[in-house]
């Protein structure tokens, strides 16, 4: 019962998950170890950051509307589904919404300036919400992980 709908799900919180895995761990890392201009590769992994991010939101409340609609059904194991879902989409939220705004404010005042933003009087605040977004963006990770698993538990 429902068995269409599962899959759905899982077929999309997979992708969904490996995007995030493959974009924080894969990709990014690769610009900064391929680009000799760090500021450059910085402003590059930052628009895939945000198009992740945009990305995550979505997919997110996507899922958690499926899921809402699961438990509705009959299917409770849904119900720790939506609490981790909930986790990961406040994560999204703050990257979208928090991070990447007040970063390219900051990167676009240094550039202004005609300097890069790591010597800008604003480095430090710069690099204080880089590894607070760092932060955010491995709770994700490991939230979407712990997502797979679940999905993947035999009920």
């Amino acid at each position: 019962m429902h068995a269409g709908a599962q899959r759905l799900f899982i077929l999309i919180a997979g992708v969904w998950v490996g995007s995030i895995l493959a974009v924080g761990y894969l990709v990014a890392p690769t610009i900064f170890s391929t680009l000799t201009d760090r500021q450059v590769a910085g402003m590059v992994a930052g628009s895939i950051f945000k198009a992740e991010a945009y990305l995550s939101t979505t997919v997110c409340i996507v899922l958690m509307v499926l899921a809402n609609l699961l438990v509705t059904r009959g299917l409770g194991h849904y119900k720790t589904i939506r609490l981790i879902l909930l986790g990961m989409l406040l994560c999204s939220v703050a990257a979208v919404f928090v991070f990447i705004p007040w970063m390219n404010t900051l990167r676009d005042q240094a550039l202004l300036h005609g300097m890069p933003v790591m010597l800008s009087p604003s480095a430090d605040l710069f690099g204080k919400l880089h590894g607070a977004s760092s932060i955010v963006f491995t709770i994700q990770s490991a939230l979407g992980i712990f997502l797979v698993w679940r999905l993947t538990k035999p009920v």
